[in-house]
């Protein structure tokens, strides 16, 4: 077998493993992520450019990444309240609280949009 056609069995398969994990208990997008992976790499099975090979396989592997770092599934669990499934790999910020007397990054004091203002009567 070619290294290049195991890199894109690999990248199948790590993008299934993926698709598995950050949708566990979801069966509507277990079933559109596999239908979706299996429709993208059948579309690409004739494609014999080895530097075109190379630049889906990183692709792949791009996807891979954002699922991994950017989805998060949320479930009502009673009416108002969601729970999210975060994992260790997902991307989190400090969550700063909003602060309309902020002084931003240019030494300005965020002021009142022109929107805010009453129209003159």
């Amino acid at each position: 077998m070619s290294s290049t056609r195991s890199l894109v069995l690999q990248s199948f398969k790590k993008l299934h493993r993926t698709r598995k994990k950050i949708f566990a208990g979801d069966e509507k997008a277990l079933t559109a992520g596999r239908l979706k992976i299996n429709e993208e790499y059948k579309k690409n099975k004739s494609v014999t450019n080895e530097d075109s090979i190379k630049t889906m396989i990183k692709f792949a592997e791009d996807v891979d990444m954002e699922l991994k770092t950017q989805v998060i599934q949320a479930r009502e669990v009673r009416p108002g309240v969601y729970e999210a499934r975060i994992t260790d790999e997902t991307v989190k910020f400090e969550n700063i609280p909003y602060d309309d007397n902020a002084i931003l990054e240019d030494g300005t004091i965020n002021k009142p949009c022109c929107q805010d203002r009453q129209p003159n009567k």
